[in-house]
């Protein structure tokens, strides 16, 4: 409230029991018993009464000369808890200047279109520019080093994916980690993989392309050392018993012109990048990494029901704050975020893509990134994966 006063009585117990306790000034070094109460009856001016009461020997009369800072502190600190009228600071405004948005990838692949697609919207909500700022390179590592150092104030966001957490583990000497070098927002969506390959290839099917590929040298490309099309193909030679020569490139969609122009044979690259080429004619979709049909390619069959039994490789894509972001912070980003996600364009958009919104909570992220960790590091260890 506002002008409230803080009311004090004190009272001095004498040595003297004939003497009546009186009103007084406190004394230097004197420990009073306080308590306090609401103001009876009550006032708008008075948020709460502080009783002191002194016991006997605590006088040490001199004259009584007051001390008056004492007892204003302790009557700051005893009626803070009670009095919730006395005005607080203000919360500075969130966001205060733009907010950056790290794209570990360059323009046109799927983390790319992703934050593209929600970027305007936490704009609109928040009031401030979400600036898109794609950083590529190192399948990833490049902008996962810029996030663990950025300030953690809510000024500076990443998406991150597949790669943040298999780059982590591909690395004997790794320079982050995916489960503590960042603060968890929420997992916003995933795909399925789509294996692509160039059309002038003579293969139909996945055991068509298992033939050839134990027949004579092939290639595949990449979006980069550590990405998920990397590990998942390479996961997919081990479980089909084949030898593929990888070529890493910078982004998927440098690799999908590689793949379009037959330098290498094949791809796994998520619905957003290659899917509309497919549908096109200028890549040969074969199969979907997932364990069943994708909704939005149900013609689609799933590499395990085409001879490689047990394979599933999901792509995911989240968004996370530096380490140490207050939770506030958090908190009030993932709602931003869900809300952009529930808008009825963007969902019809991804599902149209193959994705599927999840917006999972920051504690169900932080849970998650480290399952896939243990879950890649199980594949590295027994596949003998390497980086390069």
């Amino acid at each position: 409230m506002r002008g409230a006063a803080i009311l004090i009585r004190e009272n001095v117990h004498h040595e003297n029991p004939r003497q009546p306790p009186h009103e007084a000034r406190t004394f230097a070094n004197v420990t009073p018993n306080v308590a306090v109460l609401p103001q009876y009856p009550p006032s708008p001016n008075i948020a709460c009464m502080l009783h002191l009461d002194y016991a006997p020997g605590d006088t040490r009369a001199r004259g009584a000369r007051p001390a008056s800072r004492h007892i204003l502190l302790i009557a700051i600190a005893a009626t803070t808890p009670f009095s919730p009228r006395i005005t607080q600071a203000a919360e500075p405004a969130y966001p205060s200047r733009p907010v950056r948005f790290l794209i570990p990838a360059p323009p046109g692949g799927t983390v790319d279109h992703i934050a593209r697609l929600i970027a305007p919207s936490l704009s609109e909500q928040l009031g401030k520019p979400f600036v898109i700022d794609n950083r590529a390179g190192a399948g990833g590592v490049i902008a996962a080093e810029m996030l663990a150092h950025a300030a953690p104030d809510g000024h500076t966001i990443g998406m991150i994916y597949t790669s943040y957490t298999t780059n982590a583990v591909l690395r004997t000497k790794p320079t982050y980690s995916p489960v503590t070098d960042n603060t968890p927002i929420t997992q916003a969506t995933w795909s399925p993989l789509l294996l692509a390959l160039h059309t002038g290839l003579p293969v139909k099917s996945v055991s068509e392309l298992v033939a050839m590929a134990k027949a004579k040298p092939m290639l595949y490309g990449s979006a980069g050392n550590g990405s998920g099309g990397h590990m998942a193909a390479e996961l997919f030679s081990t479980m089909a018993g084949i030898r593929v020569t990888h070529v890493p490139y910078k982004g998927a969609a440098a690799a999908t012109n590689e793949v379009i122009s037959g330098q290498v044979a094949y791809q796994f690259a998520g619905p957003i990048t290659v899917l509309a080429l497919g549908r096109a004619g200028r890549l040969r979709l074969l199969a979907v990494t997932s364990l069943k049909r994708a909704s939005a390619l149900p013609d689609l069959p799933t590499i395990d029901e085409s001879g490689v039994g047990g394979f599933e490789v999901i792509n995911w894509f989240g968004v996370a704050a530096p380490p140490a972001t207050p939770g506030a912070l958090i908190g009030r980003l993932h709602g931003e975020i869900k809300r952009a996600l529930a808008n009825t364009d963007i969902r019809a958009r991804l599902a149209s893509e193959g994705s599927e919104v999840v917006a999972t909570s920051s504690a169900e992220f932080r849970a998650f990134l480290a399952r896939d960790v243990e879950k890649w590091s199980r594949v590295v260890k027994n596949a003998h994966i390497r980086a390069d």
